[in-house]
């Protein structure tokens, strides 16, 4: 008798559903409390801390990502960033995976990264920053010092990125957009 056929390829809600219970712990697509990490202030020049996301941003604006500042990261080894929005009501949403960046960046720049920097696969399966369009979602920019590079190719899915993110992180910082102005 042969073994029964699984399908390797898990629908994407499950998949997201079982890397936010894997990796709520280090705030990746979860609530979770940073606990004993370190913490890294976030910012960016054209919207403050529970603010809206200007609308140049979104789905609609065409600027791509905004510009995000960051500092607290020392004694880390690389850096990554996790676009994502947990609030929408289609679940949980990663819109940006970047990782691989120097720990000496403090800084990125609208629609832009850092040279050296790998993009992963966003929830569309799309690389890249995939601009939010739900206007009344949580948009969260959350930058992890991590104690090692992943070295995953560029493209990563986010099978590899977001565990492996969690599994090395030293730091974490976060700036949220209320919603899209």
């Amino acid at each position: 008798m042969g073994s029964p056929n699984y399908s390797t390829r898990a629908p994407l809600a499950a998949l997201l559903a079982l890397l936010a219970g894997a990796v709520s712990g280090c705030g990746i697509l979860g609530s979770g409390s940073p606990g004993n990490l370190d913490v890294i202030s976030v910012s960016s020049p054209l919207f403050k801390n529970g603010a809206p996301l200007p609308h140049g941003y979104s789905c609609t604006g065409g600027l791509g990502n905004p510009p995000l500042r960051w500092s607290g990261t020392s004694g880390a080894k690389s850096v990554a960033l996790v676009v994502d929005d947990v609030d929408s009501g289609a679940g949980a949403e990663v819109h940006w995976v970047v990782f691989d960046i120097d720990p000496n960046t403090t800084e990125l720049p609208e629609n832009g990264v850092p040279r050296g920097a790998v993009q992963g696969e966003a929830t569309t399966g799309k690389v890249g920053y995939v601009p939010p369009c739900v206007t009344d979602g949580s948009y969260r920019f959350t930058v992890y010092a991590l104690d090692s590079k992943l070295g995953l190719s560029q493209g990563a899915p986010l099978s590899e990125t977001l565990p492996r993110i969690a599994e090395h992180t030293i730091a974490r910082g976060r700036l949220t957009a209320a919603h899209i102005e």
